[in-house]
């Protein structure tokens, strides 16, 4: 005569309490990519009563760049490559042969953290940015990298200059002082239909 063995079933009722411990570890130990936003200060916002008036800007002042929807720059009307913007902008910005066709350097007397004024010359340049509507997220994202590089760049060489220190290096003041001397000047106009030309 065969025995008929019965088969305990296994007690799974700690398996939940286990599967939700595994989640929560990996959930603490896991790290995530965080999109970050590009870091601009905006203006602040004029009061209601105060009357707008559009700011006149020369063209020499002006430099112009455009990234059309097949991603191609134009830097002041001339085709650019990604890795040339850097050194473009920074080439317009400082004037160092003082063109006549590139911008004007107003001098200014910035205060210094000791008290003392600093008699600098301070460029007009200002940097237009104007990007077509199918411009890829990634081109924008690396066009203003660059921008922020050759501005990082110009303060740093400043901050070097004035302080012997990186502008990242610098007090709130003594920050403070190269921020005037090198203003971040970049426009960005809403998103347009360039074409691809």
């Amino acid at each position: 005569m065969e025995s008929k063995r019965e088969v305990k079933e296994i007690n799974a009722s700690s398996m939940a309490d286990i599967a939700f411990l595994l989640l929560i570890f990996f959930l603490v130990a896991t790290t995530m990519n965080v999109d970050t936003g590009i870091t601009r200060q905006l203006p602040p916002i004029p009061p209601e009563d105060q009357k707008m008036e559009d700011i006149k800007v020369k063209e020499r002042d002006l430099l112009p760049i455009f990234v059309n929807t097949y991603d191609q720059i134009l830097v002041a009307g001339r085709p650019a490559h990604i890795t040339q913007l850097k050194n473009a902008v920074k080439e317009f910005v400082l004037n160092p042969t003082n063109n006549e066709n590139m911008p004007e350097k107003e001098i200014k007397e910035i205060a210094m953290p000791d008290g003392s004024t600093w008699s600098v010359p301070v460029s007009k340049a200002v940097v237009s940015l104007t990007n077509d509507r199918g411009t890829s997220y990634d081109t924008y994202i690396h066009v203003q990298n660059e921008l922020a590089r050759a501005f990082n760049e110009m303060r740093d060489d400043a901050a070097r200059a004035r302080f012997g220190r990186d502008f990242a290096n610098l007090g709130d003041a003594e920050r403070d002082v190269i921020t005037k001397a090198v203003p971040l000047s970049i426009s960005e106009a809403e998103p347009k239909n360039v074409g691809g030309n």
